[in-house]
């Protein structure tokens, strides 16, 4: 859902959505508009990206753009408006201009007079937050500079100087930084306002933050000396720590963020929370290989995804279905074992964003074409980075095949929430002995890792040995189901 505002000269400002319930900020990827663009409800206006998935943002109402809050690349809070739409098609209200001199502020000001209480408009709703309220607006204040509202870097109107007034009537200026440089001085814990900034324009820099973070020599205590006391000997300083310098010639920061920052702390999670066990098992599936060529010349599945990650998928759920206790999850908040009457089977993708894990839901009540279906769509889907956050929600098993990339083998780590992760790894020609004589046959070795809470080694076993009965012997689709 979006969320929106409007002022009394006709602006109607779009917020940041949660788009993925409950997330708290997202990466603007891109722009689709500039200032002056005439915009249509329902038009994309921009692309960000999650912690989950990028995701394309529509506006809400007709209208030409008045001003664009961020640029590309920044991370932006959920509900901070981040665009500016005229719903009158002009080129948006004029800038205050500042007074000529300062206002005169009375030695006893008069309270102001409360304003009329004005009617309520709709009251947007942001998902997995409630109904949000209007933002207010801030009138601007005499003596306090002001930012053209059409400017080089639209951006920086978030940063415009507001004055507010102290205990003696002085005016206390808001630096002047983009939001990159705000959030590292946060990071790094640096007040803006003792920053004397280097850039153009007053404007702090990054380096200006940095430099504020070197720590001043500290000066030596001066010691009192009595007639009646020793002389103390001056109390150590320690010394500064060094500031780490990078070559930038020979070395490329990468910043962490979006899909690749969750992936990372999901992991972490994972790895450290859920008790870890991998078995292997390395087998002859040069009989499904054949079923593979076969079913590419059916017509029941002509057009559909066809490959040998298709009849694995199929061989785990079937020896899901023969043991379904390995298919659970652990609620550590009540100490119990959830068990899953239903299969959501994830399938990891890399994408140019990093590794996603969408799942195919209910694939336990899907026929092999159905599956096949699935299975292209989730692909193709993930390959041009549509995959949306939901897809991505409430798996139960998953399969990830690094034999693609020519590995043989892994120990993959369990997305977090589910009991097992099975890798496939590559397929090869291999001296194997078949019916007494060795032979070049097709031959892989699968790898499941499994949440040893839910899932003892007796169990585990026996599901990666159904898995690999069944591609060795793929009839077994047949009599097994």
């Amino acid at each position: 859902m979006t969320t929106m505002t409007e002022n009394a000269s006709g602006l109607r400002e779009f917020k940041m959505p949660d788009v993925g319930e409950g997330l708290t900020e997202a990466e603007i990827l891109k722009w689709y508009v500039q200032v002056g663009d005439t915009v249509t409800d329902g038009q994309v206006v921009c692309e960000v990206e999650t912690a989950k998935a990028a995701v394309e943002l529509p506006i809400p109402y007709d209208g030409v753009v008045s001003e664009l809050r961020f640029p590309e690349g920044t991370t932006v809070d959920v509900g901070e408006v981040i665009i500016a739409v005229d719903v009158a098609g002009g080129a948006g209200a004029p800038a205050p201009q500042a007074s000529a001199a300062p206002e005169q502020i009375p030695a006893a000001p008069a309270p102001a007079p409360a304003e009329e209480p004005k009617p309520e408009g709709r009251k947007p709703v942001l998902v997995g937050y409630g109904v949000a309220e209007s933002s207010t607006k801030r009138r601007p204040r005499k003596g306090a500079e002001v930012v053209p509202a059409q400017q080089p870097e639209p951006f920086l109107a978030a940063t415009a100087i507001q004055g507010e007034l102290n205990g003696h009537g002085h005016a206390k200026q808001r630096p002047l930084a983009k939001p990159p440089v705000r959030k590292l001085a946060k990071d790094l814990g640096v007040d803006l306002t003792t920053i004397t900034p280097s850039g153009p324009d007053g404007i702090i820099t990054r380096e200006d933050v940095h430099a504020a973070v070197v720590p001043a020599p500290a000066p030596a205590p001066v010691v009192e000396v009595t007639p009646a006391a020793p002389v103390q000997a001056p109390a150590r300083v320690p010394a500064p720590a060094p500031v780490v310098a990078y070559d930038t010639a020979r070395e490329t920061r990468i910043p962490v963020k979006g899909v690749r920052k969750a992936t990372a702390a999901a992991m972490v999670g994972s790895a450290f929370t859920a008790p870890h066990v991998t078995e292997f098992v390395t087998l002859d599936v040069t009989r499904t290989m054949k079923l593979v060529e076969e079913l590419k010349q059916d017509k029941e599945l002509q057009g559909l995804r066809v490959n040998p990650l298709l009849l694995i998928a199929k061989a785990l759920l079937v020896a899901i279905k023969r043991n379904p206790e390995v298919n659970a999850s652990w609620d550590e908040a009540n100490q119990e074992i959830v068990q899953k009457h239903y299969v959501n089977l994830g399938i990891a993708a890399a994408t140019p964003r990093g590794l996603i894990v969408p799942n195919i839901k209910d694939a336990h009540a899907k026929t092999l074409p159905q599956l096949a279906q699935s299975l292209g769509e989730l692909v193709a889907t993930a390959r041009e980075g549509k995959t949306s956050p939901g897809a991505m929600q409430g798996g139960t098993v998953t399969i990830t095949n690094v034999g693609v990339f020519g590995v043989d083998t892994g120990t993959p780590i369990l997305n977090p929430g589910e009991s097992a992760i099975l890798a496939v790894g590559a397929i090869k020609l291999q001296p194997w002995v078949h019916k007494g004589k060795v032979k070049p046959r097709q031959v892989t070795t699968l790898a499941l890792s499994f949440d040893h809470r839910l899932v003892d080694g007796e169990l585990g076993s026996k599901v990666l040995a159904d898995v690999a009965a069944i591609l060795e012997q793929p009839k077994r689709l047949i009599t097994w189901a």
